[in-house]
């Protein structure tokens, strides 16, 4: 059977490591050669990012490119899509999620901050990927369950991440006549450095002086209508991967959400 992808070109932003590695291993899997973008800093986690890619038998270009960055943007883009024939397929990845509070103590940076890099960054990936994307591409937008549902202290991120799905929607109009599908996919907690670490384990256990991990679990996996405390990077991926696929060919304007039950159950 010919794999899912074979022959696309994909752009996957914060590729270097956690979900957006998860992405190009998984792109990469079903055919897809990968333009792996993400900061300077992140530098030697794209090395292992193309490794996994190459082991795959695809080809990967890379490139270091701030998704707040439009110009550098554009020419990462610009010479991935020169480099390996075009570009199909957009995975707008790359996020933040700092610390929240009560939205009136919530600080201006840190509002700045999520609405420049998960809702501007997404409009600078599709700016710079749209000239080259081809006819029946398609345009995947990570979100999160925060996009659809407002848990509190989580203003900054929650604003973000609803407006980057009011973005999908428009595109999906705009780009529809070129059939260029448009998407978003919500993921709940996802097992990568964001949620793993002691910040967040503070956050989900109040009362308890010094959390662990355990303790975290416990409290996620409440959450959730599955009992497990979050999903896996290759869930999303997979999500991502069908998305971009002719296997989703009708879907376009649409929420896939990957939460383990978390929506439904809250």
């Amino acid at each position: 059977m010919m794999p899912r992808l074979a022959g696309k070109v994909a752009v996957v932003t914060g590729a270097g490591r956690g979900t957006g590695r998860a992405h190009c291993e998984r792109l990469a899997a079903a055919g897809a050669d990968v333009i792996a973008v993400d900061i300077a800093s992140a530098a030697d986690d794209l090395v292992t990012t193309t490794d996994l890619v190459v082991a795959a038998g695809r080809r990967c270009f890379t490139g270091s490119a701030d998704v707040r960055d439009l110009d550098a943007l554009r020419e990462v883009v610009r010479a991935g899509a020169s480099a390996l024939g075009g570009l199909d397929v957009v995975i707008a990845n790359a996020g933040i999620h700092a610390a929240g509070a009560p939205v009136w103590e919530l600080s201006s940076a840190v509002w700045r901050d999520a609405i420049d890099v998960n809702l501007t960054g997404v409009w600078h990936t599709v700016k710079a990927a749209a000239p080259h994307l081809k006819h029946g591409g398609s345009i995947v937008i990570i979100s999160s369950t925060s996009g659809i549902r407002g848990p509190a202290e989580s203003a900054h991120y929650t604003a973000s991440k609803h407006a980057a799905v009011g973005l999908a929607r428009t595109l999906a109009n705009e780009l529809g006549p070129r059939g260029i599908r448009v998407n978003t996919v919500h993921p709940g907690a996802v097992a990568t450095p964001m949620i793993r670490n002691e910040v967040t384990y503070k956050r989900l256990c109040p009362d308890i002086a010094n959390p662990t991990e355990a303790d975290a679990i416990k409290v996620l996996t409440k959450r959730n209508l599955l009992p497990v405390p979050w999903v896996d990077p290759e869930d999303v991926a997979n999500a991502a991967v069908f998305l971009a696929s002719d296997d989703a060919r009708y879907i376009t304007g649409s929420q896939l959400v990957v939460d383990a039950g978390l929506t439904q159950k809250t």
